[in-house]
């Protein structure tokens, strides 16, 4: 059996799903692999993760028709960020900007759960004719020419297409079967994410805590619920998942010296090894890659989806055009371009993102003594202040 589209997208998580929500109305021919069974692309499972989504991520979302499926009631402002420094009390403030995409703002961007976007991205999807879905199927082997792109799914079918875009995540196997290289980094440490509910109001600020031996982020949701991320080296583990649940609050209170006053686990506790990757590039003969399958981000800013996002988006408009113009949209003059494009942003990201982590994770006295000098220096320079908000905004 021998079938053939337009593109064919390799994953259908959020960033996958966005490049083919962008495609909506274009007469491109789009199939859609995914691992998964149907269903859980329609009821995705709560898995912990919290995405600060910037205004810029917003506007593309409202575009695509994502934002406006998602529960309001579940979109919780981001109004302002602190950094806190070991023992210390001082903090690195970054307030809400005055201004964003489209108009004024009174927050630096919006935090929604992993799962209802991933819902409300499978939901704008569905809707569309030029879409096919292939659930529960795997891809065993994926190949391209000059003259087309193929891929042979599990059951020893095969489909071929002009354009093949792996979305698989940052432990792309489509990437290593094109051929396409990366740069992976372990950090050796272990996120674990679960939802606490706390007696003081959070006031929606979040707060990213580098205390020695342990990294607390909070990411406020309700005034009274946040989602709390304890990150520790991964020979650690073990010790957070022996703790119970009245152990583990007691214990990030201690540690937050009862900023939010009394706290309480309300949700299950999700575990994560911590990998980023970059690929050497994202693009190949008839083949690109967005999402994770790109650049895989170290999860410290709660922003790797705007990236991925942002992949998406500047991907889909250069096929676009060129469809519209009659252009080959498999041609690798477009895909140079992309890669161009969002490397631009995407490189200095991750690996200013990676050299900060390792000044903040190491805590030799000289590190200890630099972090300090870092979070006073960027309080206190306004244009290097404004330029990490900006980053934050989007």
């Amino acid at each position: 059996m021998n079938l053939h589209s337009d593109i064919i997208i390799v994953g259908a998580g959020p960033a996958g799903l966005s490049f083919a929500a962008e495609l909506a109305g274009s007469g491109l021919s789009v199939t859609l692999i995914e691992k998964h069974p149907l269903a859980t692309l329609q009821n995705p499972p709560y898995d912990g993760r919290e995405i600060a989504l910037t205004h810029v991520s917003r506007e593309t979302m409202q575009r695509l028709g994502i934002w406006q499926r998602i529960p309001a009631d579940e979109i919780y402002p981001l109004r302002d960020a602190k950094v806190l420094n070991g023992q210390s009390s001082y903090q690195l403030h970054f307030p809400p900007p005055t201004q964003a995409l489209g108009g004024p703002a009174d927050c630096l961007g919006f935090l929604v759960s992993n799962h209802n976007i991933r819902k409300a991205a499978y939901e704008a999807v569905a809707e569309l004719d030029n879409v096919t879905l292939l659930c529960d199927t795997g891809v065993a082997a994926a190949q391209t020419d000059l003259q087309q792109a193929c891929v042979t799914l599990d059951n020893g079918n095969t489909l071929n297409a002009r354009l093949l875009i792996a979305a698989d995540s940052r432990f792309s196997q489509t990437r290593r079967q094109l051929g396409i290289a990366c740069d992976m980094h372990d950090y050796s440490r272990t996120m674990f994410v679960c939802r606490m509910k706390h007696t003081l109001s959070n006031r929606h600020t979040a707060y990213e805590c580098f205390h020695y031996g342990r990294t607390i982020a909070l990411l406020p949701l309700e005034e009274h619920l946040t989602n709390t991320v304890i990150t520790v080296d991964s020979d650690k583990a073990a010790e957070i998942e022996a703790m119970s649940p009245e152990a583990l609050a007691a214990s990030v209170q201690q540690q937050l010296e009862g900023r939010l006053g009394e706290m309480e686990l309300v949700s299950s506790i999700h575990a994560y090894p911590l990998v980023g990757m970059i690929a050497a590039r994202f693009y190949g003969t008839r083949c690109a890659l967005v999402g994770d399958a790109a650049v895989g981000m170290h999860p410290v800013t709660a922003h790797g989806f705007n990236l991925g996002l942002a992949s998406a988006d500047i991907l889909a408009k250069l096929v676009l055009e060129a469809e519209r113009n009659g252009k080959d949209i498999g041609a690798q003059s477009l895909l140079s371009q992309y890669d161009t494009k969002h490397m631009l942003h995407a490189k200095p990201l991750y690996h200013g993102t990676n050299m900060l982590l390792k000044l903040f994770t190491d805590e030799t006295p000289p590190a200890k003594l630099l972090r300090n000098v870092v979070l006073r220096v960027s309080n206190n320079l306004p244009p290097l202040k404004k330029l990490i908000t900006k980053q934050l905004t989007g």
